[in-house]
């Protein structure tokens, strides 16, 4: 449906030529601090029209509050937020009345709801992805508050072009399938320079080039290969990275609901994704446990961490207080400008040649959409603990247990 989250719940509106899309955000906390700059900064990042690697149509998408904040601080009650289409044309659309665009969602929709938008496709559109990315603002602006979690996103591939440290695919298995020889040549799961970006990353960084890649001789590669793909009135896809930083050990609702699994259903449901890894992912694969376990030790302040951070941060579906990374990969955007074979929505054979206004490569928008999905699924997890630490504080003391089995008395929290 149209509404994600558990405590903190965000329900989004609006298709892609409609008069406004927005959200109504429910269960933020009372007393928060909040301006509409503090959602504006987010949206213009995802706006179109900041490159000539992005889509030409131009939207300001300026933010309008509606409800739930008072002399800026939030109410705690339901935060209903706007953003009007202003640059619309349905006209651009008319051939999609006959023709089902290839591996988008017009035949899907029409399929489920028996009706379809005539034009943009509708709510299936990146256009929805506003309402996200405005809750997220919303979101991040009190994790920065309350815990100091940092969330940084990045383009790290754009087709073949990948960041030198990044990890890649697993690499093709030996022919021989006894043959277990080549454990020892196995690298670790990331390389020391990526582990390193992850750590040191900035927003500033990320923006500096239109690409959203921190690496700046990769930067202009991945500049060629969409160029390339737009002057072909092709399309291109690729990934983005996104690493969390100081989240607290704890959040996560096993079994079906761990911390992996939320944030993979908030990838996922980001048009145009296919695919997502969290830690070292699909790599780790190919390394041995005996290399892979992240073993613990105790840091110079007294607690617990891990030597390495193989697992991303997650283990048990619960966050152990390690840096959250993870990949999500965005297909090639199925509207491109060239001529294509294909059928009429009645099966009729003919020739869709789409007009309209599109993303070459949809990687360089999606990175402040990933950042906002994070902040939501870590905010709504937040308050899951947060809940359940309350209920439990309530009760007497444990003391019928062995001590292992019980956490002692922490000392109070620091933000």
């Amino acid at each position: 449906m149209s509404t994600f989250g558990t405590l903190f719940r965000v329900t989004t509106y609006g298709e892609s030529h409609c008069a406004s899309v927005g959200a109504i955000i429910d269960g933020c906390p009372p007393g928060l601090p909040l301006t509409a700059q503090d959602v504006q900064v987010q949206l213009s990042r995802r706006r179109p029209g900041q490159s000539n690697l992005t889509t030409p149509r131009d939207e300001k998408d300026l933010v309008h509050l509606q409800s739930g904040i008072e002399h800026d601080i939030t109410l705690g009650t339901p935060i209903g937020l706007l953003v009007r289409n202003e640059d619309q044309r349905p006209k651009d659309y008319s051939e999609t009345d006959l023709y089902p665009r290839p591996s988008h969602a017009d035949w899907t929709y029409l399929e489920k709801y028996g009706v379809k938008a005539s034009s943009g496709g509708g709510r299936s559109s990146a256009r929805e992805t506003i309402g996200r990315v405005a809750a997220g603002a919303i979101a991040e602006k009190y994790l920065k508050l309350v815990y100091g979690i940092e969330i940084v996103a990045f383009v790290s591939s754009v087709g073949k072009v990948t960041l030198p440290s990044a990890a890649g695919p697993p690499s093709q298995a030996a022919d021989d399938d006894d043959d277990d020889d080549d454990d020892g040549a196995v690298e670790d799961a990331l390389s020391p320079e990526f582990v390193e970006l992850l750590r040191t990353v900035s927003r500033e960084q990320v923006d500096s080039h239109p690409t959203r890649c921190p690496h700046a001789e990769t930067a202009e590669r991945m500049t060629k290969r969409i160029i390339r793909a737009k002057d072909a009135s092709d399309s291109i896809g690729g990934t983005v990275t996104c690493v969390i930083r100081r989240v607290p050990a704890g959040l996560g609702e096993p079994v079906f609901d761990k911390l992996e699994a939320a944030l993979g259903h908030a990838m996922l449901s980001i048009p145009a994704t296919k695919a997502f890894e969290v830690g070292s992912g699909f790599r780790g694969t190919e390394v041995p446990g005996s290399r892979h376990n992240d073993a613990f030790v105790r840091r110079a302040d007294g607690s617990v961490g891990t030597k390495t951070n193989w697992s991303g941060g997650i283990q048990g579906g619960i966050s152990n207080g390690e840096d959250i990374y993870f990949r999500v990969g965005f297909k090639s955007p199925a509207t491109i400008s060239q001529a294509q074979e294909t059928a009429q929505y009645d099966g009729t054979p003919g020739t869709l040649a789409a007009r309209g206004r599109h993303d070459p490569c949809v990687v360089p928008r999606a990175v402040p959409i990933v950042e906002a999905m994070a902040a939501i699924v870590i905010m709504d997890h937040v308050l899951m603990q947060n809940a359940r630490k309350t209920a439990t504080a309530l009760l007497p003391p444990i003391t019928t247990l062995p001590p292992t089995m019980v956490k002692p008395p922490q000392p109070q929290e620091t933000k």
